[in-house]
């Protein structure tokens, strides 16, 4: 039997607070997994037609996860628009995650995994994930019907205005090309099931921390019973967490982790733009401060304002380009670009403590020109 995962319950996120900037700071996504053994199920080529199909539940007609699905919860969830989130996995029978890389976990052929989006207590869509036989990804979502009962296939191209939002917008289920530009960003394409994600020295002041669903899944409880083998035993004696010089520092580099650090790292196609925020368990050092804190605004986007010349100017957040990115939905300066229509307050908040708190020791030889 194969390993599952259950539910996970969040905890409140902010309400609509704008900042008085010029608008605007970046991305991210989606992940899951299990303990007992699960329900065998060969990789397919094609999604199945409907979520049901999919082996999510027990009893397709009651809608009861089966109870050998496991349920975890990231310590840095992905901000979508406010949506409650419920996240499982399964791994096919006698398999095991590879964690001997540390960053990048390999998940064998025939794992699943399922993310749950619910807005003011109504299911909305289901994002599907399966390792194919190939060994490459398959997408799916599906979209609830209005009386929660059944969750057909969404098209390859998505479906808009899937649930009213404020301020006229509404939630968009993405498509398979947009799954894939966040999922395919980075050097796994499994988001929020990682080594920090799934650490025990989890983050109290996350934005939009949720609480662990039960039997409360991390790195030593999926170590312990076989499900994932080869990580640095350094890891599990010394669980990894964000160094920072305040609990402020912490979380806003975790936000930016979770929701910007799968687009924005060393190894993916944004690479040659120079912004770091993706967290390695492996090296020493903070790549989002050092690529951030003082550092020049490459070039400025429409709508950013020209005072804006550092991404990060510490004690200055409403002249900082990454803040008016973050603090903005204008499409050609929002940050993240995708999976989000409205701005998110709670992590505005945390970046704008961050940036004002912050300490000016870095050097701004960057603005000075040559010769000078």
């Amino acid at each position: 039997m194969a390993k599952t995962v259950a539910m996970a319950k969040r905890v409140g996120f902010g309400q609509r607070r704008r900042v008085g900037v010029a608008t605007g700071v970046l991305i991210l996504a989606f992940s899951l997994f299990a303990s007992m053994a699960a329900v065998p199920q060969t990789a397919t080529m094609l999604p199945p037609k409907t979520l049901q199909e999919t082996g999510l539940y027990s009893d397709s007609e009651t809608l009861q996860i089966n109870p050998q699905h496991l349920s975890f919860a990231p310590q840095y969830p992905l901000w979508s628009d406010g949506a409650t989130k419920r996240r499982w996995i399964s791994l096919p029978p006698g398999a095991a995650i590879d964690g001997s890389d540390p960053d990048a976990w390999i998940f064998p052929v025939g794992t699943r995994l399922w993310k749950e989006f619910s807005f003011n207590g109504q299911k909305v869509e289901t994002r599907y994930l399966e390792r194919r036989t190939d060994g490459q990804w398959l997408y799916a979502a599906y979209a609830w019907s209005a009386d929660g009962r059944e969750a057909p296939l969404v098209g390859p191209r998505g479906k808009r205005g899937a649930y009213p939002l404020a301020d006229g917008r509404s939630h968009t289920i993405p498509g398979v090309t947009d799954c894939k530009a966040c999922h395919q960003g980075g050097p796994s394409e499994v988001l929020g099931f990682s080594t920090l994600q799934l650490s025990p020295e989890r983050d109290p002041g996350a934005p939009h921390v949720e609480l662990w669903p039960d039997p409360g899944v991390d790195l030593r409880y999926l170590v312990d019973r076989g499900l994932l083998v080869g990580l640095p035993q350094s890891l599990l004696d010394a669980p990894p967490r964000i160094t920072a010089t305040s609990a402020d520092e912490r979380a806003a580099l975790g936000y930016m982790h979770g929701n910007c650090g799968h687009c924005h790292n060393e190894q993916g196609s944004l690479q040659n733009v120079g912004l770091f925020l993706r967290h390695s368990v492996r090296t020493a050092g903070q790549p989002a401060v050092a690529s951030t804190v003082g550092y020049p605004v490459k070039k400025s986007a429409p709508g950013q304002s020209p005072d804006a010349l550092l991404r990060v100017e510490p004690g200055q957040p409403d002249r900082s380009g990454l803040m008016q990115r973050v603090s903005s939905r204008y499409p050609a300066l929002q940050m993240p670009p995708l999976g989000t229509e409205l701005i998110d307050d709670e992590a505005v908040a945390v970046l704008y403590r961050w940036i004002a708190n912050k300490d000016d020791h870095h050097k701004q030889a960057h603005l000075v020109p040559k010769g000078e």
